[in-house]
């Protein structure tokens, strides 16, 4: 009987597992970036800062890479760290999701799920301008997060990316938009 069991919903478990990890992940990152935000550690205008003509106009915005750097490795640290803390009472899934998720979803006795390995965490920052009303520019700041994760469900591996991201900082930039956001020395248009 559990040879069929495993057969015939094994990829509702694996799909669920996934749906499980994927979830508590988003939910850590979101935990991690606000905790950083809350000490200190994220600041708009450590991160981006201007560079203004002599009337005042911005010519361009520029970013200080050190500071991109120091805040992606500190948030990869407390993700991988987060990650590999979370258990099967964390991330089990209820029997009642699986046999008859229209009326017993998140019930019954959970299928355990273990992550086995983090691989590949990676940190990439990208920036979006948004018109936030006459003459004003919404800049965020926004970090996307990639992990590739190996957990273990019913005896078997079973492997995925994770990738979600955020909003780590944000401005109301009052006046002309500059045509080029600076990066590391290299020009991108905005």
């Amino acid at each position: 009987h559990s040879v069929f069991f495993l057969k015939k919903y094994q990829k509702a478990i694996f799909a669920l597992s996934e749906t499980q990890v994927k979830n508590a992940t988003s939910d850590l990152l979101n935990d991690a970036i606000d905790r950083q935000i809350e000490t200190g550690n994220i600041q708009y205008d450590r991160m981006v800062y201007f560079e203004k003509d002599i009337n005042g106009r911005i010519t361009a915005l520029k970013t200080n890479m050190s500071e991109v750097n120091r805040l992606k490795t500190d948030v990869i640290n407390i993700i991988n760290d987060d990650i590999l803390a979370l258990d099967s009472t964390d991330l089990g899934i209820p029997l009642g999701s699986i046999f008859l998720p229209e009326i017993l979803s998140g019930r019954g006795p959970q299928i355990p799920v273990n992550i086995l390995s983090i691989r590949n965490s990676e940190a990439a920052f990208s920036s979006t301008f948004t018109q936030a009303g006459i003459n004003q520019t919404l800049h965020q700041l926004i970090m996307e997060i990639s992990v590739d994760i190996t957990v273990l469900v019913l005896g078997k591996t079973n492997s995925f990316t994770v990738a979600s991201h955020v909003v780590v900082a944000q401005t109301i930039i009052v006046g002309d938009v500059p045509d080029t956001y600076f990066q590391n020395g290299g020009s991108y248009g905005s």
